[in-house]
């Protein structure tokens, strides 16, 4: 009997199998266990982890879906039912072991310090790392090695492009990441080299499937697939073939333009969602918020204050994970959106409240004695004329809007922000992207301004 005809199961076990896919997380900025390629012309996440995980969702009799995001929103995916599992290289400790199971180990990698040759501060041995400073991955084993050295002289990132570029610039002296990943990093350049100390035995990184706490089921399947399936010739085999496909040489704009491109339509995208939202929104919650009628009023308000006081990032994970608990499974564009178009309207109700209140009163009364009612006075006098006051604070939020999209690449929404970052971690070069990016922005707000300047110069030919 194959193992996905077995007949014990667990609810999520029960839900793969009726969905027909298993759902994956993962973050994909760490070549070669898992990055972003461009395969005929698509962009495709690749590497050993992503193999295993098609074993996997095979030997389930399944189809296999990737989610990219930020690794240290994998565990709430997984706790709140938008993963069925996570492959990312993940190592157990006993605050993680709380909240999800670990499967067996399938890969150990040791730690070593990733460093520059010829840098200020060289790392000889371990005498020299008291006087250094460090950098690793936020959440992982190689962070608790880093500080073990010295818990005050550790920087602590999300991605490690951004990790590189600090090495780079001479503002960390090392790096402790995984010796499959600095072997990497040395052989697309050589101008990196791992620093001749050893360091704790306890900072290796045994990587382990992460499963549901309500899932022993599939845990048991996991184990039995990779001891069967995975572990020895096939995963040292998938192993090579990810590093090869990591340092394949091809030209720069051809293999990421388009993850640039498809980033662009993004960011513009959730832009024009997220301000036209608002506006809908917003207007709305204006109107409350001036209206005689007080719980439509003090409504408005605490929508207003709360959204304002919270931080858009707090809003975006609480959007996502939140309507997961509810029983709705958004898609991450989904939820970013939605995100961004919530916040964007608390402000732009403020914008518009000033907008109609800054519309002389005389106006209303004007109006009324020529027989408009309210709602006709504030559609066909008010509105128009706030709208033409309020246009240049429109456009501010659009370009606003566009920037600050930004935060939802941590749930894996691939706009420009996130393209960036998958094009550091698959081409090994943390800055060019960088540039590429402020470029685009650029272009986009500067666009956007000349644009909102000249229906401003047509709405203002009347005065």
């Amino acid at each position: 009997m194959s193992i996905s005809q077995a007949a014990q199961t667990d609810p999520v076990l029960t839900k793969i199998k009726k969905d027909g896919k298993l759902v994956v997380g993962t973050s994909a900025d760490y070549a070669p266990y898992e990055f972003h390629t461009t395969v005929n012309g698509q962009d495709k996440i690749v590497g050993f982890d992503i193999r295993i995980a098609k074993e996997i969702a095979d030997q389930l009799g399944v189809k296999l879906v990737v989610q990219d995001m930020s690794f240290d929103a994998l565990l709430g995916g997984v706790k709140t039912g938008k993963l069925d599992l996570v492959l990312a290289g993940m190592s157990e400790t006993p605050e993680r072991a709380r909240e999800v199971n670990f499967s067996k180990v399938y890969y150990t990698d040791p730690s070593v310090i990733l460093t520059k040759k010829g840098q200020a501060n060289p790392i000889n041995g371990v005498q020299d790392l008291p006087k250094v400073t460090l950098g690793a991955q936020l959440t992982t084993v190689q962070e608790d090695a880093a500080k073990a050295v010295d818990p005050k002289k550790v920087v602590s990132l999300k991605k490690m492009p951004d990790l590189l570029t600090q090495l780079n610039q001479g503002k960390v002296d090392g790096l402790v990441v995984s010796k499959t990943i600095a072997d990497t990093y040395i052989a697309q350049n050589d101008a990196y080299q791992i620093a001749p100390v050893t360091l704790p035995a306890a900072s290796a990184s045994p990587a382990s499937i992460v499963v549901p706490k309500n899932a022993p089921i599939l845990l048991d399947k996991v184990n039995t697939i990779l001891e069967e399936n995975v572990m020895g010739k096939p995963l040292a085999k998938w192993r090579k073939t990810a590093i090869r496909q990591s340092l394949a040489k091809e030209s720069f704009i051809k293999k990421y333009g388009p993850l640039f491109w498809k980033g662009t339509v993004y960011t513009v995208g959730l832009a024009i969602i997220g301000v036209f939202g608002g506006i809908i929104l917003g207007t709305l919650l204006a109107l409350m918020k001036l209206a005689s009628f007080r719980p439509a009023k003090w409504l408005a308000i605490s929508y207003i204050e709360a959204v304002r006081g919270v931080p858009l990032l707090i809003q975006v994970f609480m959007v996502y994970f939140g309507t997961q608990l509810l029983g709705l499974n958004l898609s991450s564009f989904a939820a970013g959106a939605i995100a961004l178009f919530l916040n964007s309207a608390a402000y732009v109700a403020e914008i518009i409240r000033a907008g109609i209140q800054s519309v002389d009163v005389g106006q209303t009364e004007a109006a009324r004695s020529l027989g408009f009612s309210k709602f006709e006075t504030m559609r066909y006098i008010i509105l128009p004329q706030a709208i033409k006051n309020i246009l240049p604070a429109l456009g501010n939020e659009f370009v606003t809007v566009i920037k600050e999209g930004s935060v939802v690449s941590v749930i894996g929404v691939g706009e420009l922000t996130f393209q960036t970052t998958v094009v550091q971690g698959a081409s090994f070069k943390p800055f060019v992207p960088l540039v590429i990016t402020a470029a685009i922005y650029f272009i986009l707000t500067f666009g956007i301004s000349r644009l909102m300047g000249y229906f401003e110069k047509k709405l203002h030919v009347t005065d």
